[in-house]
């Protein structure tokens, strides 16, 4: 692991210091040209140029940085997730350490940022950053979006508040966030909640605050043995031989994207409901997007074993099946209610 130590400036002695964690992405990604802003490799800067390219750091916070990985976030791995939040708690566990910013990418950043909600144990700021278009690119976001995270990361405001998004000046709950769109610097949204607050010109404010327990309150720790969980969808004419060959291969549980309140066809219903005889769990949530599935009672969930995500979509409520069925949690429904 390379590490490198950024002190800048006169008198710093007293601003916080803030450890950036690279793992890839877009916000480091390259291409041939400044016009290009798809056709790129993501991850091939390092962590020390993407500090150098935010003027001004140094008056924000003192840099302790790391390159952890450097993949697109497409590629993002259980094994990479248990080394990344292993190394955020050792950093937040020492007191020279008074936050940390970890830069991903846009692809998974949802799902990383959830599982570090639920397993980072300290109160101590965790801000995740990324960006839509490459280093290389006219107007690139990523050195504003690195900025606004440090200077989230570095305020003590920010300590409690479980992890956190910084993305085009907005602030988000890592458990409400989710990617809405392909291209725009505008990628992210919280539809159901909306934004924490918002981080602009060296200054931020909370808008609202955070209900549901996280990190110092998360009954959950990161794990090196992975349940093997998937995720199929429901729709017009769907196959049962996609929830049949998870069943062959071993998983643990299912989760299903689901139509509108996590309906489900026919087809899939039943064939969820030979793997919950098997001692499969099975979760229900919504492609739709936002809003929030309903527990149907004896008129579904209880029939069939099955459990509702709340407003979870299907990818983070795959990422908190995994840890509770690797933490043995008795009652799936408790921990899809909590957390």
């Amino acid at each position: 692991m390379n590490a490198v130590t950024i002190i800048a400036g006169m008198n710093t002695s007293s601003l916080p210091r803030i450890a950036v964690l690279a793992t890839g992405g877009t916000i480091a990604g390259q291409a041939g040209d400044a016009s290009n802003t798809t056709g790129y490799k993501a991850g091939v800067v390092g962590v020390d140029k993407l500090l150098d390219a935010v003027p001004g750091l140094s008056s924000v916070a003192r840099i302790h940085a790391e390159q952890i990985a450097s993949i697109d976030s497409k590629d993002m791995s259980p094994a990479l997730w248990t080394q990344l939040v292993l190394r955020v708690n050792a950093l937040l566990a020492q007191d020279d350490i008074d936050g940390v910013v970890i830069t991903h990418g846009t692809d998974t950043l949802e799902e990383t940022a959830y599982l570090l909600h639920l397993t980072v144990k300290s109160a101590k700021p965790v801000v995740l950053t990324a960006a839509m278009r490459p280093s290389s690119a006219l107007s690139a976001d990523g050195p504003l979006n690195l900025l606004n995270a440090v200077t989230v990361a570095a305020s003590k405001d920010a300590a409690g508040q479980g992890v956190l998004v910084a993305f085009n000046n907005q602030i988000h709950s890592a458990r409400d966030v989710t990617k809405t769109n392909t291209y725009a610097v505008d990628a992210f949204r919280s539809p159901e909640t909306g934004v924490l607050g918002f981080v602009q010109d060296g200054r931020f404010e909370f808008q609202r605050g955070i209900v549901r327990p996280h990190t110092m309150k998360s009954e959950f720790a990161i794990v090196e043995n992975w349940p093997m969980v998937g995720i199929v969808a429901s729709y017009v004419g769907v196959l049962r031989v996609g929830i049949d060959a998870l069943v062959k291969a071993g998983v643990a549980g299912i989760v299903v994207a689901g139509t509108g309140n996590g309906s489900m066809h026919a087809t899939l219903t039943q064939a969820l409901a030979d793997a919950a005889k098997q001692g499969i769990a099975v979760v229900r949530s919504s492609r739709v997007g936002s809003g929030h599935v309903m527990r149907n009672g004896a008129a579904s969930d209880d029939a069939l074993g099955t459990v509702s995500a709340g407003t979870l979509n299907p990818y983070k409520a795959r990422v908190l099946l995994m840890l509770a069925l690797a933490a043995n949690a008795q009652d799936l429904q408790r921990v899809f209610d909590t957390y």
